[in-house]
C-alpha cells in the first residue's frame, strides 16, 4: 500500500520537476515524511506564487492524466486567487485521476513557497522537498481543522525529541 502511495507521489513530483515547477510537500504527506505515522490520501503541495508556475503545474498534472476538480484554468486560479480565498472559501486547487480517483493533488493557494523554509527528504534515493517542521506546524495551526491540530501535537512531540 505505502509503495503505491509513494509511487504516486514520485510520479507527480517528477512531472512537476520536468516542467520546472518549484514546489514543497505539505499536509499529511509532509507529516509522514517528517516521521509521524499518518495516513492520508491527497497530496498537498505549495508552489511559488506566480502565474508561470501555476500554468506549468497544470501542464505537469494533465500530462500524467490528472484533471482539475473545478473547471478553472491556472491563469484563472492565479488571477482570481484572492477572490476564491476570501469569497468562495477555496484554499486549494484540486486535481484528481478519473481512472484512479484516490490519486488526488491539492495545490494550497493560500501560501507562497517563497515564505516557507524547506528540507530535503529521500524516498528510494529520490530527493523530495518538504516544508520544515516549524513552518508546517504554523500552517496547520492556522487552518484550525481537527486533523491539523492533531498533526501539530504529534509534530511538536517529534520536534522536542530532536
Amino acid at each position: 500500500m505505502y509503495i503505491l502511495v509513494y509511487m504516486f507521489l514520485l510520479k507527480v513530483l517528477k512531472s512537476l520537476e520536468k516542467q520546472g515547477v518549484q514546489y514543497a510537500v505539505v499536509g499529511g504527506y509532509a507529516v509522514a515524511l517528517h516521521g509521524v505515522v499518518r495516513g492520508t490520501v491527497d497530496l498537498d503541495l505549495v508552489l511559488l506564487l506566480d502565474s508561470i508556475t501555476y500554468e506549468n503545474a497544470e501542464i505537469a498534472l494533465k500530462e500524467i492524466g490528472l484533471v482539475p476538480r473545478l473547471p478553472v484554468s491556472a491563469k484563472e486560479v492565479f488571477h482570481f486567487r484572492k477572490e476564491y480565498i476570501e469569497n468562495r472559501n477555496l484554499i486549494a486547487w484540486s486535481f484528481y485521476d478519473p481512472i484512479q480517483p484516490s490519486h488526488l493533488v491539492d495545490f494550497v493557494i493560500t501560501e507562497d513557497l517563497r515564505g516557507l523554509k524547506t528540507v530535503t527528504k529521500k524516498i528510494n534515493g529520490t530527493s523530495v522537498k518538504v516544508v520544515s517542521v516549524p513552518d508546517l506546524i504554523q500552517m496547520k495551526e492556522k487552518s484550525g481543522r481537527d486533523q491539523d491540530l492533531e498533526d501539530v501535537k504529534a509534530l511538536k512531540l517529534l520536534w522536542k525529541e530532536k
